[in-house]
């Protein structure tokens, strides 16, 4: 089968390797309709994580179900499915607490890589949820964002208690953040500032419900979003980024009281221990546990009530994969979908 396997730094290639066979009762095999480029792969492609190579990449996914382990009980040959960027049981207690992506058995689907043709499932009964019919092609870019960046940005609000009455401020206009403002704005959100310096990416803020643009960062940014909130900061802030200047944008420009969901994958950020005393917010975040909310977005999705796919701005077949990341490195792209 053909996957996107990464050699090094900046080294993108699209190789055969052996189609993945059932291992365990309890993983399904899964074709691959629709993969993507998140914005966490281009860690590993400018050199800032520095993983086994070659890797296999890739932890975003739909598709059909090809086979089924003898335990697999929850979906069937033929079901078209969307999974999480880790599996897991979803039976444990962590699992069963609404945090299935620190399942005590969880496996990261990027370890296995799902820019390819097929994909092994492990966990598929606790992992996999499958939609009511076989979706509608205009549907599938939606579906394949609730497996990562719609779920995580979907966490990021919840995190933050983004809903009725608050001002909601988002850190980051990658597409994490962008579908944070849909989450911020489905939640019923009053006000949502995008925090974002690129038109096109503010353009889609407004369409998916920000009603104000800050386009500085930093101090500076903190100071704007004081100012649009009487001095006193957001209710609710997001984190999509991950860098320590981020994260403190993001911690500064919380009321007393407020929240913060914090998202991005964090690189060398450390927090001032007598800062964030006096601070008075709430740090809630980490990896998403977008197995608790597929089964609410599928059905946004499927009903059309949310079109969190257009957050994707440039499709590729799979064979061109290194431009879709050459893209996105170069911010040509905000998110990039791969057809197989």
């Amino acid at each position: 089968m053909r996957s996107v396997i990464m050699h090094a730094p900046g080294d993108v290639r699209v190789e055969e390797r052996e189609n993945p066979t059932i291992t365990e009762p309890t993983d399904a095999i899964i074709r691959v309709t629709a993969a993507c480029i998140c914005g966490s792969d281009l860690w590993p492609y400018r050199g800032i994580e520095k993983p086994e190579w070659p890797q296999p990449m890739g932890h975003e996914y739909v598709g059909v179900v090809e086979q089924i382990g003898g335990d697999v009980k929850n979906v069937k040959v033929g079901d078209f499915v969307i999974g999480s960027f880790f599996a897991s049981d979803n039976t444990c207690e962590i699992c069963q607490s609404g945090y299935q992506s620190r399942c005590v058995h969880a496996v990261p689907m990027g370890s296995i890589g799902t820019q390819a043709e097929y994909v092994r499932v492990p966990l598929a009964d606790g992992t996999l949820v499958a939609t009511p019919t076989q979706p509608a092609p205009e549907q599938i870019p939606s579906l394949l964002a609730a497996s990562d960046v719609l779920g995580t940005g979907w966490f990021a609000a919840v995190a933050a208690e983004a809903g009725p009455g608050k001002t909601v401020a988002v850190v980051g206009d990658g597409a994490v953040g962008l579908l944070a403002v849909l989450a911020a704005k489905h939640l019923g959100a009053q006000r949502i500032i995008a925090m974002s310096r690129h038109t096109d990416r503010q353009a889609l803020a407004r369409t998916f419900g920000a009603t104000d643009i800050v386009t500085e960062r930093g101090d500076a940014g903190v100071a704007k979003i004081k100012e649009l909130t009487d001095g006193l900061g957001a209710h609710s802030v997001i984190e999509a980024v991950g860098t320590q200047e981020s994260m403190m944008q993001a911690i500064r420009s919380a009321r007393p009281g407020g929240h913060v969901g914090y998202v991005g994958v964090a690189h060398e950020v450390e927090l001032p221990g007598m800062e964030l005393f006096f601070s008075g917010v709430h740090l809630h975040g980490g990896p998403a546990p977008v197995r608790r909310f597929l089964p609410e977005l599928i059905e946004l999705i499927i009903s059309g009530q949310i079109n969190p796919g257009e957050v994707f701005d440039l499709t590729l077949p799979i064979e061109q994969a290194a431009e879709g990341y050459k893209a996105m490195d170069e911010r040509r792209a905000t998110k990039v979908l791969l057809t197989l």
